[in-house]
């Protein structure tokens, strides 16, 4: 039986990646890690969350592992498994374990949707313990020294079937992440989009717009990715209405009356 090896180089993030500061969770984030506090980040869908705890990775110089989280994750999907292959049985470590073994950060996209008997699996590394046992294999793994453990997920999206136990919440500090004041995010999506500050100003206005249909008829606002992506296909010459409609308005609902909407803001400042 053998172990399938991992070199740490391959999960560091190579080039800066863009982040603008909202307020001080710069500062904040890398006092946390000074002293490996696992960590909380809550916010709406699109807002930056993933984009911070890369930007972060880089600045500090760690790897980062990210697991994107679904219902159908098992605890073996994060620990890891034994494969067999020609040459016999192999032990292969998951994302977790790897990240525990050589000092990475571990980020755990959107928690809640992965089920709550496989949550329970980070409790040990998020104590003073910072360990993991590996029932299936006999191993207990100390975590590296830099291992620091991230989770986020979208508050919007709570429900009691979906939301982390007291238990594990009471692990982590938590920070609070939100979309951008206006200015802030007209220069995000400028310098994300490659369109110009006049066009980036009114996608951040129908995104207002919208935003403030959240519980009205809109389970989420239109996001800062889908402004990027609008500014992106108009940069690439797609007429603004049509990009607009494919990036802002479909993907967010299929209810006709909502559609109008979102197209008559699409009209009142981009018509």
């Amino acid at each position: 039986m053998s172990e399938i090896k991992v070199d740490p180089k391959q999960y560091i993030v190579k080039d800066e990646p863009y982040y603008e500061a909202v307020n001080d969770e710069i500062e904040l984030y890398q006092s946390a890690y000074d002293v490996r506090m696992p960590m909380m980040i809550k916010g709406p869908t699109g807002c930056g969350k993933s984009r911070f705890v890369e930007h972060m990775a880089w600045k500090l110089g760690k790897p980062l592992i990210s697991v994107a989280c679904n219902e159908d994750m098992t605890a073996s999907d994060l620990v890891g498994r034994f494969l067999l292959d020609k040459d016999g049985t192999k032990w292969q470590d998951g994302p977790l374990t790897t990240a525990a073994r050589i000092g990475a950060i571990c980020y755990l996209d959107e928690i809640v949707e992965a089920r709550q008997d496989t949550t329970v699996v980070i409790h040990p590394l998020t104590d003073h313990r910072r360990e993991l046992p590996l029932d299936k294999k006999g191993e207990l793994v100390k975590a590296h020294p830099d291992f620091q453990l991230v989770i986020s997920y979208n508050p919007g999206y709570q429900s009691l079937m979906k939301d982390l136990k007291q238990s594990t919440k009471q692990r982590f500090g938590g920070m609070d992440f939100d979309y951008p004041e206006t200015e802030l995010e007209v220069a995000i999506v400028t310098k994300e989009s490659g369109v110009d500050q006049a066009i980036a100003e009114k996608l951040v206005q129908i995104a207002h717009r919208a935003r403030n249909l959240k519980g009205h008829g809109l389970d989420e606002g239109i996001s800062t990715r889908l402004l990027v992506y609008a500014g992106q296909l108009i940069a690439k010459g797609v007429a603004a209405e049509a990009a607009c409609s494919m990036t802002m308005i479909t993907p967010l609902t299929d209810d006709p009356d909502m559609r109008d909407t979102l197209n008559a803001a699409v009209q009142t400042f981009l018509g």
